[in-house]
């Protein structure tokens, strides 16, 4: 039986509700397709018993009664030693990063809890690239029903949307592998959706732009968008799974200073494709937190033009935030974990704002 991997067992003894779990009696064994289980992301629910998620801050929540929980998953292990991350939170207190080091992992979530009720969440930290994750069901007292938050964020974006290179807590920049710095759970979006009490959804791929994308990738947004799998699977997303009261963009940064009818074009474009899914949901454009002060000015100007654009053509939902500054504390020049708490702060105010929310 997998525990923890080794880089995180500091981090976890730091808390004394995980100190020497203890296995009780009395445990059930809650399969993957129980109705308390909640998925909140791109799942695809073929296997019922194995739903398989690949994109960066999905998340599993679950209510459950008593001391001691255990999870089972799978990791894709795409390629060899390379692990997806995940980030658990327990009652709502701090995460805790573990990295999966198998194809199959048992993992005890919490051994020493007092004996109440208390609520997981378990979140996918990294991107799709690194293969998806098969959540097989979890282990306790009892399970209970979760109540979601009523209000629904979607974030759509790029590596900084999905948490690249902003934690530095286990592996430095410039060690380990590319993405051991992956934190999708405490990055901008889930941070904002948690200030604001909302379900969140990051729909968000490294490198990837409105007309280009970076890193010999082949493919943008608006073409990826409508997959569950954004990097490479052909199996269609329902969107009428979730519809978002509010909806942000922060894409442009792998765009570069690009041709500015082509990018306006297709950003318009593409918001016509959103509102085919959620018509009445707030769309705020972002610039990107972490270009210079170039690329920033060219943002600006772009999303502007669009915006003015929408609302001329009646769509008056249509809205922009920038950002009062570039961050670039994390690895590649990403914004650090802390400074994704700042950015949401900014932007979880900006919503609070917005009519009807």
């Amino acid at each position: 039986m997998k525990y923890i991997s080794g880089i995180m067992i500091a981090a976890f003894c730091v808390s004394a509700a995980f100190a020497k779990p203890v296995k009780p009696a009395g445990l059930n064994f809650y399969k993957a397709n129980d109705s308390h289980i909640k998925y909140i992301g791109r799942v695809d629910f073929k296997n019922r018993y194995k739903p398989k998620f690949w994109s960066p801050g999905v998340y599993v929540q679950a209510k459950f009664k008593g001391r001691y929980l255990k999870i089972y998953l799978k990791d894709e292990e795409l390629y060899g030693n390379n692990h997806n991350y995940l980030e658990i939170a327990v009652d709502y207190n701090k995460p805790y990063r573990i990295k999966l080091s198998g194809k199959l992992n048992k993992i005890i979530v919490a051994g020493n809890l007092s004996n109440g009720v208390h609520t997981v969440t378990i979140c996918k930290d990294t991107e799709s690239g690194i293969g998806y994750i098969q959540f097989l069901g979890l282990k306790c007292a009892e399970l209970l029903p979760v109540h979601e938050p009523k209000r629904k964020i979607e974030f759509i974006g790029d590596s900084i949307t999905a948490g690249t290179g902003s934690d530095q807590s286990l592996i430095k920049c410039d060690q380990g592998q590319w993405y051991d710095q992956h934190n999708a759970y405490m990055s901008y979006g889930p941070t904002t959706a948690r200030l604001l009490n909302a379900q969140w959804y990051l729909t968000a791929v490294a490198g990837i732009g409105m007309i280009h994308s970076c890193c010999n990738m082949n493919i943008t947004m608006p073409q990826v968008f409508d997959k569950v799998n954004l990097r490479n699977d052909t199996l269609n997303w329902n969107f009428k799974k979730y519809t978002p009261d509010v909806l942000t963009i922060c894409l442009g940064q792998n765009d570069g200073k690009a041709d500015s009818a082509a990018f306006c074009s297709a950003y318009v474009a593409f918001i016509g494709r959103l509102r085919t899914h959620y018509p009445e949901a707030d769309i705020v454009c972002l610039n990107s937190p972490m270009a210079n002060a170039e690329l920033t000015a060219e943002l600006k100007r772009y999303i502007l033009g669009i915006e003015r654009y929408m609302r001329d053509s009646g769509d008056k939902k249509i809205s922009h935030y920038f950002f009062s500054r570039s961050y670039n504390d994390g690895c590649g020049g990403h914004p650090s974990v802390e400074q994704h708490q700042l950015i949401a702060a900014q932007l979880a105010g900006y919503i609070k704002g917005l009519k009807g929310w």
